[in-house]
């Protein structure tokens, strides 16, 4: 009775793992191992696994050898750059992993000298390294490239299932196999394969032979002839069974910038990958490989310039390819517009300067969902196109398309592609079994007639081997599975323009949500709140320096080496939470200097002001500076803590000088052991140590319905995988509200403040909040200190509020997003957390009220309540992330009108970003405003020195999706170019008016 497909497949896959155990002909120990200078021997444990060590040896081959045919092969019992040197003075440098362990050789005699780690490339640590692995091996090069083309051809037979070519590709395979001559004697037989699984399960093998023969002459010769008959007949059925679709190989090495293992190991991380890259350029025409991220090649060019000067060869040469167009592949979601625009414009100026060209797509294949503002980001940047593969992990609703338009906030688009590989998404392999289903998932083949496919190890970066590259050009041969050649991101893009200009493609509209990974909003609140601080004191650095600098001081300096660092922990394993511990220390160290760095900054630019400012009489002047465009009131805590909230105005983008004897609070501040009220607001602190009430005077209006700022305790926030990136939806199930405080006390009275303290106790850990009202105050902030030694538990605010609304706003880099707050869909459904940046609110006409923040990003809008998540506690990768304390700040903020007419946003940037004071004297006291904005109101972005050239460079957006005239008032002998794009240079605006929605506008700022 005949065997079925199946039962053939299964003696098929037998029959070449036979083969296996016949690659070599022969093999030669490397003996003399040194570890850091002391010898250790095969199979010896290493004497220890403390940071970066040394192995070093030399190696001979036997006399006879074809130099062709020698490999290398090592395992050395971790990750390793090796280098090997010949007595010609050449040398080549490899990356060493699981993955990469077979090298090949350019003589017969070398020396060996490595820079190992005992871990794997998941950060794993090898706890018990030793010296597996060093050998030279006689490859029998025709017993290899059967092996691998029938490998080939069985994964073929088996991902093309009831494929017709099948029964002739399996009578193919099996025609080889019968026409080889194979070796059966027992000594050699036995000893080679011996390491099979089967084998070794065996109780007890026999004493194996020693360096057992392989094949000879005649029967490599056979395996020779087998493959070509193998090669000719695929080719025949190719005939028959053209190849059905096409993908664009790009090799791919995806290097996470830090993970599960801190930075300084992605930096030998990227010298081991880099150099295996460029290794099998020199040996493959046609390979073709890509790596983003212009901080990798800053480093490069720090740490080891050679290695850059070869890469720099091979992007002339057209084989190596720099994408991305920015400096890290950053999280979306959280940092500022400002800051993503400053990925662009100094990824975008590196790559110009170091390789003489920049970039037009965006390369971001694993953040966790997409701001709405990237692409006209992207646009303005020169970027024209985007690629990610993460949309294809939502767990509940998926983009229906994977070839199409991504329009933004503004209505800007990108050509968006992404893939649907099962085979390890972007690091994908070069195997039938990895082409057929990529391609059957490409619903865009109705429109182009080709897919992208990213292969290479990754995230732990390694990339291509050279194996991937051998079987790239024996399938082409291959009949029915899709064509598949290398090629680069720049052309596959090209084309797909090409096609979208003759056909119409799908469009997406708005923000592209991930629905998994939502925790990546809270986790590591330590480094968001430290990110936040280094965003704002760089842009407020700069914008006092550019101020001073239109007052008549010099000109100031780029600060884009800090705003360097801040980009760099914008990466999307760094700034979301779902790193080490290892790498938090690091960042919150690396964002603190940044901080310190710019507040020094600040320091210098209000000397520079005060120096530039009219001289009188004014004894003890307080220098105020206003770095917005909303006119705020005084409200300031000065160097000696004195707290001062008064009537005055300051004007927008201006320096006002006050005299500080003369200055009195706002009137109306009262305190209560429960109520606070001022002339905005009236207060009232429950028993439960919750906002009772919070009425807004000017309305009349109750803002809260029953109480706001509940706290919720979530003990079960236990997600099914992803323990730092993901809260399940059922973590509300059981829920513990904080209601019995442990202490109310009334602890400022005015007359500029008064604040009520509760404090709260969960377990092990405590909630210190203060209500604060100050005297002028439109909002009531609450200051919090959280102490937190509880693990897997989830801790938010809950903000019942007296407002209907089908819909809420969150704040987003360079404007808003409207989301439900229903239910009615599983869209809806799956977005019950989502970033926002300093404000979240609920509107109904004539009234509303927002939710403020200083350092949150995780929020929810349900029905009437405004959530928010304060800390967790996740176990991985961080046992201890969020142990201990943290401060911030929220607010609750009642207001008539829509949010863009409350001054919701005018508030918010004042939570975050607090008037900057300074005390001098000798000065007249006035208000100095050297740059003014008119017409329909939009946001300050920044105004910093220009890149290039002289002049300032100033950024506003419109946040509301208004249009309108727009003016710009400047000092005499000063004036604004024509629009700029983000990259400083002129750019052709569309749009009939001065401002249209959402949209960014910049301008160079010149005197004379």
């Amino acid at each position: 009775m005949p065997l079925t497909i199946a039962q053939r497949l299964d003696r098929l896959k037998v029959r070449i793992a036979e083969l296996a155990h016949w690659r070599d002909r022969q093999s030669s120990p490397i003996d003399g191992w040194t570890f850091e200078g002391e010898p250790i021997g095969h199979h010896q444990d290493w004497p220890h696994r403390q940071g970066v060590v040394h192995f070093a040896a030399r190696a001979e081959a036997p006399e006879g050898w074809p130099l062709e045919d020698i490999r290398l092969q090592l395992d050395l019992g971790g990750e390793s750059l090796i280098t090997l040197s010949y007595p010609d003075g050449q040398s080549e440098t490899f990356g060493l992993d699981p993955y990469h362990q077979e090298f090949p050789v350019k003589g017969q005699r070398f020396s060996i000298a490595t820079e190992s780690v005992a871990r794997f490339p998941f950060g794993e640590p090898n706890r018990a390294p030793r010296l597996n692995k060093a050998r030279l091996i006689r490859l029998d090069g025709p017993a290899h490239r059967l092996h691998l083309l029938l490998k080939q051809v069985a994964e073929a037979i088996e991902v093309l299932g009831e494929h017709e070519v099948v029964p002739h590709m399996m009578d193919a395979a099996e025609q080889s196999l019968r026409s080889l001559d194979w070796p059966s004697d027992t000594a050699a037989y036995v000893a080679r394969t011996s390491d099979a699984v089967m084998q070794q399960k065996i109780w007890e093998l026999p004493e194996l032979a020693e360096n057992p023969a392989g094949l000879s002459d005649e029967q490599s010769a056979s395996a020779a002839s087998a493959f070509e008959a193998l090669t000719a007949r695929l080719k025949e059925l190719q005939k028959r069974f053209p190849q059905n679709g096409e993908l664009v190989l790009t090799g791919h090495a995806h290097i996470d910038l830090a993970w599960l293992w801190p930075y300084r190991e992605t930096r030998r991380k990227m010298r081991r990958t880099f150099n295996t890259a460029l290794s099998l350029m020199e040996r493959s025409a046609d390979f073709r490989f890509n790596q983003s991220t212009a901080h990798y090649y800053a480093q490069m060019e720090e740490e080891d310039p050679e290695l850059l000067d070869r890469i720099k060869r091979k992007v002339a040469e057209g084989k190596w390819e720099t994408v991305g167009g920015m400096w890290v592949e950053p999280d979306t979601n959280m940092p500022t517009g400002e800051s993503l625009a400053r990925q662009v414009l100094y990824g975008q100026r590196y790559f110009e300067k170091t390789f003489g060209a920049r970039h037009s797509v965006c390369w971001l294949p694993d953040c966790f969902g997409f701001s709405g503002a990237l692409p006209q980001i992207l646009r303005q940047g020169g970027i024209d196109s985007f690629f990610t593969i993460k949309v294809n992990w939502s767990e509940t609703n998926h983009i229906p398309s994977d070839l199409f338009w991504w329009k933004g906030l503004d209505g800007s688009k990108v050509l968006t592609h992404t893939f649907d590989n099962p085979m390890q998404g972007y690091n994908g392999f070069v195997q039938a079994d990895c082409y057929v289903p990529t391609w059957k998932n490409f619903r865009g083949k109705v429109q182009h007639h080709a897919s992208l496919l990213a292969v290479g190890y990754g995230d732990g970066g390694g990339g291509v081997t050279p194996e991937m590259v051998e079987r790239e050009v024996q399938l082409r041969d291959f009949p029915a599975i899709p064509q598949a050649r290398w090629g680069t991101v720049k052309g596959f893009y090209e084309d797909a323009h090409r096609t979208a200009s003759e056909k119409s493609l799908p469009v997406w509209d708005g923000e592209i949500y991930l629905e998994l990974h939502r925790a990546t909003l809270t986790t590591q609140s330590g480094v968001k709140r430290k990110h936040r601080q280094a965003e704002r004191a760089l842009i407020t650095a700069e914008t006092l320096a550019s101020l001073a600098h239109m007052l008549g001081a010099e000109k100031p300096r780029s600060l884009e080496a800090d705003w360097r660092v801040v980009l760099k922990n914008e990466f999307h394993d760094i700034l979301p939470g779902s790193s080490i511990r290892e790498v938090y220390q690091d960042a919150e160290q690396e964002l603190g200097g940044v901080i310190d760095n710019a507040r020094s900054e600040q320091a210098k630019a209000l000397q520079a002001l005060s120096a530039n400012l009219p001289k009188s009489g004014v004894g003890k002047a307080l220098v105020v500076v206003n770095p917005s465009l909303a006119p705020r009131p005084l409200s300031a805590t000065l160097a000696d803590g004195t707290v001062v909230s008064a009537a005055d105005i300051v004007a927008p983008l201006s320096v006002a000088v006050f005299d500080r004897q003369a200055l009195q609070p706002a009137g109306g501040l009262k305190a209560t052991s429960d109520c606070l009220e001022n002339d905005h607001l009236a207060v009232v602190i429950g028993k439960d140590g919750a906002v009772a009430s919070l009425v807004h005077k000017a309305s009349g209006r109750e803002a809260v319905d029953g109480s706001a700022n509940q706290l919720w305790v979530y003990p079960a926030d236990k997600p099914r995988n992803w323990d730092a990136w993901d809260i399940d939806a059922d973590y509300a199930e059981k829920a513990v509200r904080l209601e019995a405080p442990e202490s109310i006390s009334l602890v400022e009275t005015g007359p500029h403040r008064a604040a009520i303290r509760v404090v709260h106790r969960y377990r092990n850990s405590s909630v210190t909040q203060t209500y604060v009202l100050t005297a002028n105050a439109k909002r009531l902030d609450i200051e919090t200190t959280i102490d937190w030694h509880d693990r897997r538990t989830l801790l938010r605010t809950l903000n019942p509020v007296d407002v209907r609304s089908r819909k809420a706003t969150f704040e987003c880099a360079f404007g808003v997003v409207e989301r439900a707050t229903h239910t009615n869909t599983s869209w809806e459904q799956a977005m019950f957390e989502a970033v926002a940046h300093r404000f979240v609110d609920i509107s109904e006409p004539g009234f509303g009220v927002a939710l403020l923040n200083n350092a949150k990003y995780g929020h929810s809008a349900r029905g009437n309540v405004i959530g928010m998540s304060l800390v967790r506690g996740p176990i991985y990768p961080d046992p201890l992330a969020d142990e201990g304390e943290q401060s911030f700040t929220y607010a609750l903020m009642p207001h008539e009108g829509a949010w863009h007419e409350g001054g919701v946003l005018d508030e918010a940037l004042d939570l975050n970003q607090p008037l900057v004071t300074a005390e001098a004297q000798g000065l007249s006291a006035g208000t100095f405003a050297p740059l003014a904005v008119s017409g329909t109101p939009v946001a300050f972005s920044g105004l910093k020195p220009a890149e290039e050239g002289d002049g300032l460079i100033l950024r506003l957006y419109e946040p509301a999706g208004r249009r309108g005239r727009l003016s710009l008032e400047l000092p005499s002998g000063w004036n604004a170019s024509q629009p700029l794009n983000i990259l400083e240079e002129p750019m052709e605006r569309q749009g009939p008016e001065d401002i249209m929605p959402f949209e960014i506008r910049t301008w160079r700022l010149r005197k004379g």
